[in-house]
């Protein structure tokens, strides 16, 4: 069984930074995409950024230039560096791990869909 937890949530001003951390815990070697994602009340969650097991990332427009996605392998984990924070950044930010291999075998998309806790993320102005 796959657990994600999330770190490094709070309150920041408009202009500020803060860096999410997720980290996946279970018996893995390997993890195909991991991303983040956010959701504010009354509203469908949405994608904020992902990255490939490759490196490679991909960005919401409203995110690009503000917002850094790494991950670190050997332990499992994603970053979301987040930059120039704006109001308009609120939300709850959501870490997504999608496909795996572990000591029981491996696991595509379709059958590996994990999702953190959440993490909340408020930026005055």
């Amino acid at each position: 069984q796959v657990q994600l937890v999330e770190s490094g949530g709070g309150l920041v001003q408009a202009g500020g930074s803060l860096r999410l951390s997720c980290a996946a815990s279970g018996r893995i070697f390997s993890i195909n995409a991991m991303g983040w994602y956010r959701q504010t009340p009354g509203k469908q969650r949405e994608l904020v950024a992902t990255i490939t097991s490759g490196g490679a990332p991909n960005y919401a427009d409203s995110v690009k230039g503000r917002f850094t996605i790494s991950r670190d392998n050997a332990k499992n984990t994603v970053y979301l560096q987040m930059n120039s924070l704006k109001p308009e950044d609120t939300a709850v930010y959501y870490c997504n791990l999608r496909g795996y291999c572990s000591g029981y075998g491996c696991y595509d998309a379709g059958d590996a869909d994990y999702w953190g806790q959440g993490t909340q993320v408020t930026v005055s102005s």
